[in-house]
């Protein structure tokens, strides 16, 4: 009885405290997902339940800065308890219109030195969102964050899906890290033992009990990026970046102004993996940092580089890539590295108005690089410094490109999150889009930064030409991406691939192992506000016509984003709205075929188009009719996928 009392006060007040523990505990507005704050012998612990079952045990909660430890011999000073609603739009995301509503608790602690520092949380359904703030201690008014002992203690059967994190200054030309690791899946969390760590996002099944997504929003030029430890003692850690990034230059850790806010901590929870899925908390917590300069229009664009490679970095082949852009009524086309070489200024500016005059905008490529890596692709030393940066905008803005993709900016040191602000606010002064390859993960900057379009972050397509492993595993991290990678952020993948073979001539060599159904379903899957797709000029002629048809029309923003169904690693099927049309797309990860039955109610009793792998894995494409209940089968074939498309009931 007690207990269905104190619930029934927490989902009603948010808050209640039991005296005799010192502990604070706040729930989320539905009363599901309960979080308690304690002090044990000096430490600030947290930990998590929902639905009574425990998600995270006591875990870890302090900093550690260069004015003073505050993670041990802490005593209780206060708490007070709120709660925050918020309405929002948002384009570039997996919702278009977002309702947030969490209850509030803020937990301040002294310590040794009886210095005070509060914990923020807040709690909505599924979501807890938390982060450091730091007053002005006297007459100290700035501080370096040295590094966080926030942990999280997951119960003994939990399961962990993980991305290491890789090695500074290693890899191409010395760029790593830049986020392009696979997954360690399925794994006993003991077994999780990365010299560098894993990268946020990171997913964990608590055994039978529900699912757990943990990450950080928020990250700007004021603080640097983190990730989390390898597991020890019993604990992955908050993990700030290895000192040798950025060729050993900057602090791994942060410099603070007092007052100040870390970045938030997030922790999405649910018994199934739909709050997974479906979490705006990435963007609920954060807000603009500057106004658009102009309406920035999203869409899809053609790319040669992924397929034709260096070579094509030529004016006549960029011409054949603006036609196709313009056979498919996409909006963009990207040009990759060498133009300033192969093509030149002049002449590209003759290819950006031959490309005007097709209804099709230009995308450049550069590269951030000046002197932290070896990155020798141009143009080179035009993004590092603000000089060389506004002179080059200026430019880009009078040929009337729309966008950059800027490339190799490894780490995640506060040095090179500040340059990934710096680049994104000059950008806008010039009304330029920015997209980010070779980079770290978005942190809530789709909301923060109006002009950002997405960042690769990923084991991405060009992995798929350069790599056979990463061709024999596609289908697999494709199903893994919607519940990790592309829940918390825009993943520019560059993917849906069409050739047979992953190169210019199509017909031998680096053979594609997925079947085409699957590369229009990560079309959907994918979630990125501008797509560069990976078609090919041949495509026009040598794919059936149905398949470029659904190219032509695939929307690449969303108003609504459901899970349907899946499992990370075996397979994923998910419903996204753009309007009044429903796109419902899955793949198939496993090397056996299934039969799934699916929910439909948006679509019951509708009549709908099937994109679909007969058993051979050729494509086909169908109507079919959804039940009355809402309810649809099909069959997944090995590597393979499908689209349903039809209108909102």
């Amino acid at each position: 009885m007690m207990r269905i009392l104190n619930r029934f006060l927490a989902g009603v007040l948010g808050l209640f405290i039991i005296s005799s523990l010192q502990a604070n505990q706040i729930s989320s507005p539905d009363g599901q997902l309960q979080l308690t704050v304690v002090v044990e012998d000096g430490r600030p612990l947290f930990s998590v339940t929902y639905n009574d079952k425990t998600m995270l045990e006591n875990s870890p909660l302090g900093l550690m800065t260069n004015e003073g430890d505050f993670s041990t011999n802490m005593r209780w000073i206060e708490s007070d308890s709120g709660e925050v609603s918020k309405d929002y739009k948002q384009e570039k995301i997996k919702q278009s219109r977002v309702s947030y509503k969490a209850n509030t608790l803020k937990c301040t602690f002294a310590n040794a030195a009886d210095r005070p520092i509060s914990v923020f949380f807040q709690v909505s359904n599924n979501d807890i969102a938390f982060r450091y703030e730091l007053p002005k201690w006297g007459d100290t008014r700035a501080c370096v964050v040295e590094r966080e002992t926030t942990g999280f203690r997951f119960p003994s059967p939990t399961k962990s899906y993980l991305s290491p994190m890789m090695r500074p200054m290693e890899g191409f030309a010395r760029t790593s890290p830049s986020y392009e690791s696979g997954y360690e899946t399925d794994a006993p969390i003991a077994s999780n033992n990365s010299a560098e760590g894993y990268v946020f996002p990171g997913l964990f099944q608590v055994g039978e009990d529900g699912w757990v997504l943990l990450s950080e929003t928020g990250v700007s030029s004021l603080y640097c990026a983190s990730h989390l430890s390898h597991y020890s003692d019993g604990v992955f850690t908050v993990d700030y970046p290895n000192v040798g990034q950025n060729n050993g230059f900057g602090s791994s850790g942060a410099q603070l102004g007092l007052p100040g806010v870390t970045p938030w901590r997030t922790i999405t929870v649910g018994e199934t993996l739909k709050p997974i899925v479906e979490t705006t908390i990435p963007w609920d917590v954060v807000e603009p940092l500057y106004e658009p300069s102009k309406d920035y229009q999203y869409g899809r664009s053609t790319w040669s580089w992924i397929i034709w490679q260096d070579a094509s970095m030529n004016y006549d082949d960029q011409v054949q890539y603006v036609d196709l852009a313009a056979a498919m009524d996409f909006e963009y086309i990207l040009i990759d590295a060498w133009w300033d070489s192969n093509i030149g200024y002049e002449r590209m500016e003759e290819l950006i108005k031959y490309a005007e005059d097709k209804g099709i905008g230009v995308f450049l490529w550069y590269n951030s690089n000046g002197a932290f890596n070896d990155a020798f692709q141009t143009p080179l030393n035009k993004m590092n410094t603000s000089i060389a940066r506004k002179k080059e905008m200026q430019w880009l803005k009078e040929a009337g490109v729309k966008g950059l993709k800027v490339d190799f900016l490894g780490g995640d040191k506060q040095e090179t999150i500040r340059l990934y602000e710096d680049i994104l606010s000059d950008a806008n002064d010039y009304g330029l889009m920015i997209n980010f390859h070779g980079a770290t993960l978005p942190r809530g900057w789709e909301r923060m930064y109006p002009n950002f379009i997405g960042s690769e972050a990923v084991l991405a397509s060009e992995m798929l030409v350069f790599v056979q492993d990463v061709r024999e595993k596609e289908a697999f991290y494709a199903s893994l991406h919607p519940f990790i990678r592309n829940s918390v952020a825009s993943m520019e993948f560059g993917g849906v691939i069409l050739n047979k073979y992953l190169n210019r001539g199509n017909e031998q060599g680096q053979k594609r192992l997925t079947t085409d159904a699957f590369q229009l379903a990560t079309g959907v899957l994918f979630q990125n506000p501008v797509q560069f797709f990976a078609l090919t000029p041949n495509n026009l002629t040598d794919v059936p016509e149905f398949e470029l048809d659904f190219m032509r029309e695939l929307p690449t923003t969303w108003d609504e984003t459901v899970f349907i169904d899946g499992f990370p690693g075996k397979y994923s099927v998910l419903a996204r709205r753009h309007g009044d049309l429903w796109y419902i797309a899955g793949v198939n990860g496993e090397l056996e075929s299934k039969k799934l039955t699916l929910d439909l109610p948006m679509l019951s009793q509708q009549t709908v188009a099937m994109y679909n792998d007969k058993k051979d894995g050729t494509p086909f494409y169908e109507k079919v009719k959804v039940s009355d209940k809402g309810q649809l089968t099909v069959t997944l074939q090995a590597n393979g996928g499908f689209v349903l498309l039809g209108s909102s009931n």
